[in-house]
């Protein structure tokens, strides 16, 4: 769509570069996809997987399987469009010195650290860096030129450099998936929207931790207030029109 009949129909404007329209909600939402960065998040064995952190804490991760089927689709997708495609992976030292003791919120709010403080057998096994709990799980395996960025708190904009990384490529349109829709996903797209980059959730690539209404809630949020909303199927075929970098 030229950038003229972009902004008659009221998509929002990046630049007259910007090559292909992404169908979301509560709009359309153009990109350029050379200034483009798929995020997954936290898509580890913690929050994925049968025996992690997640599932010992109570939260059901009976869709889990099938959003770990949509985000390898969205990362197909990403890389065959010379998208980058950077994982984040969430967790701490082994000693757990990057949580912050008792004086940190995160000490008291955090639920691996709460699961491992009523069971003291699984002191040192939940989101420890080295550990199956933190490793990101098998059938997401970061590829050759992917980008992996740790991060100690729910957002991935907290004391990491994702700002100084995406900066220097270029890059102002984030696309998330991963785990969890309502705290790790939507914190880190609240904080790119403080920060001036435009976002969008695939929400079919998304899970959240807790009741249905919380993955309701955190959507609703970003398509009102902080981003846009797409599926899979929209982006990849969106990134599909345009020829493999």
């Amino acid at each position: 769509m030229p950038a003229s009949s972009a902004a008659a129909a009221g998509l929002p404007e990046q630049d007259a570069a910007a090559s292909i329209v992404l169908p979301a909600r509560p709009e359309p939402l153009r990109l350029d996809p050379e200034r483009t960065a798929l995020i997954v998040v936290d898509m580890q064995n913690a929050y994925a997987s049968a025996g992690g952190y997640i599932d010992l804490a109570g939260f059901d991760i009976t869709g889990t399987p099938a959003v770990i089927r949509q985000v390898a689709l969205a990362a197909e997708a990403a890389r065959s469009a010379g998208i980058p495609v950077i994982f984040l992976q969430n967790g701490w030292d082994a000693a757990y010195r990057e949580a912050g003791g008792p004086g940190s919120p995160n000490w008291h709010k955090s639920n691996a650290l709460k699961t491992m403080r009523r069971r003291p057998e699984l002191d040192g096994k939940l989101l420890a860096k080295g550990g199956w709990d933190y490793a990101i799980v098998d059938a997401l395996t970061p590829q050759p030129g992917d980008i992996v960025v740790p991060k100690p708190r729910y957002s991935v904009f907290f004391n990491t450099n994702i700002d100084s990384l995406l900066r220097a490529r270029g890059i102002r349109n984030l696309v998330f998936t991963g785990i969890a829709t309502n705290v790790c996903v939507e914190s880190s797209l609240r904080d790119a929207f403080h920060l001036e980059y435009f976002s969008v959730v695939l929400e079919d690539a998304t899970h959240a931790a807790g009741p249905d209404f919380a993955q309701k809630a955190a959507l609703y949020n970003i398509e009102t207030f902080f981003g846009w909303v797409s599926t899979v199927a929209d982006f990849a075929g969106a990134v599909g029109q345009q020829p493999p970098a």
